[in-house]
């Protein structure tokens, strides 16, 4: 469920006309709602009510969003990021130290020391590189910094092979035969407190299955781990849950996750932790957008030319990702169109032959669930600019990222004298 809905044929995002924002801000623009955050943090938190003080951190990458993190950690999100950059946005937000985690398999020997000076929770160590660099930091400096060791489980997570994590072949972690052995290095050094295991196989996961096979790998792991005579106190489970794109998608609820997840770990005598991104903010978000221009092409479909573009929102382009689109006041006529963006490729294609709401110049559009993975992967293509964001409240609505024209872009560039 989510609070953009139609109201006297008009659609609104809570109780704010949809085209009442694009008239103050323009489009293209991101609009989120707060109502929605909150109500899917907490959803998400009750699905795991069966667990004993689950620790839930916020997916930063799905959704960077400063008011955003605000939102949720009033909701007493904690913050999963994987760069220093999304430390900083977490830390600003007001997300207290001890409630982030610091993953990815590329954190910087600065990054590290970044994490080391803020006193974050935890990092998620992903190779015996990382672990013994982290270590001599933290020597350095007189710490001793909790960790936990992600390991790769290599299990199928039937998604988009682009955010599928957990196989063989991924980069991520480390390879399961070998994590009891890294683990016991990593005890040994001195700077390291190692507290538990961390696993994560992907992201828009449709179907509970693999992260079950994955979750009894990490138990067997961590009784193995156990008879060797290592301590774990913690197991991070990562994220992964998939949001319906199509209206007649059907998806595990948090429920039916945080069932699963209890059963599964069952005797596992850990605190568990949780990096939900997409489940708390797919939903939350779309893209507002204006069609330039209807285009007739021979006997086929129209393309319907809408001003937002592959730079705003990259999913359809990367993955051949689905979104609906909706007229923002519909007609009740139906037409078969193209949806195509202004930039020079192809590839900048967010529909084809799509049956959905007839469009003409100068109307208004929405792709629905954009909270994730939109504004946060956007792009200056084309000498576009940046894409401006909006959080609605009730009746009430704040630019909370401005749109960051070209000039400003170019403002930041430099031709040397000697040209």
């Amino acid at each position: 469920m989510d609070h953009f809905h139609f109201r006297d044929g008009a659609l609104h995002a809570e109780d704010v006309p949809l085209a009442a924002i694009a008239e103050a801000v323009g489009t293209p623009v991101y609009v989120y709602s707060r109502a929605t955050l909150r109500r899917h943090a907490q959803v998400f938190r009750e699905g795991l009510a069966g667990l004993q003080d689950p620790h839930i951190a916020f997916a930063v990458k799905a959704n960077p969003n400063i008011a955003v993190l605000k939102v949720l950690a009033d909701e007493g999100f904690g913050a999963d990021v994987v760069s220093g950059g999304e430390l900083t946005r977490a830390l600003k937000a007001g997300i207290a130290p001890g409630g982030i985690v610091f993953s990815g398999v590329g954190k910087t020997h600065a990054e590290l020391i970044q994490g080391i000076e803020a006193g974050i929770g935890q990092f998620n160590v992903e190779s015996e590189e990382e672990g013994f660099e982290l270590a001599r930091i933290a020597r350095e400096r007189g710490r001793e910094v909790a960790c936990a060791l992600r390991v790769n489980p290599d299990v199928d997570a039937r998604t988009h092979e682009k955010i599928s994590t957990g196989k063989r072949e991924n980069k991520f972690g480390v390879p399961l035969d070998r994590a009891s052995e890294i683990y016991a290095a990593f005890a040994r050094e001195p700077g390291l407190a190692m507290r538990g295991v961390a696993v994560h196989i992907g992201s828009q996961l449709t179907d509970l299955e693999p992260l079950e096979t994955a979750f009894g790998k990490l138990g067997a792991l961590i009784a193995e781990l156990r008879a060797a005579g290592q301590s774990v106190t913690h197991a991070d489970l990562g994220g992964g849950l998939g949001v319906p794109y199509r209206r007649d998608d059907v998806v595990p609820s948090p429920a039916d996750y945080g069932a699963m997840v209890a059963r599964a770990t069952a005797g596992w005598d850990v605190r568990l932790s949780f990096e939900p991104g997409r489940v708390i903010v797919g939903n939350a978000g779309v893209l507002l957008s204006r069609v330039i221009r209807v285009k007739r092409s021979g006997n086929g479909p129209p393309f319907v030319v809408v001003d937002a573009a592959m730079n705003d929102l990259a999913r359809p382009a990367m993955y051949g990702a689905w979104h609906d689109i909706d007229a923002v006041a519909p007609t009740g006529e139906r037409a078969l169109a193209h949806v195509v963006g202004p930039i020079c490729e192809t590839g900048d294609t967010f529909a084809m032959d799509r049956e959905m709401d007839a469009l003409a110049a100068g109307e208004l559009a929405v792709f629905r669930t954009a909270g994730a993975y939109g504004a946060t992967m956007a792009s200056s293509y084309n000498s576009r600019g940046y894409v401006a964001e909006v959080l609605v409240d009730g009746n009430r609505f704040a630019v909370v990222a401005d749109r960051i024209d070209p000039h400003a872009i170019m403002n930041a560039e430099r031709v040397p004298e000697w040209l």
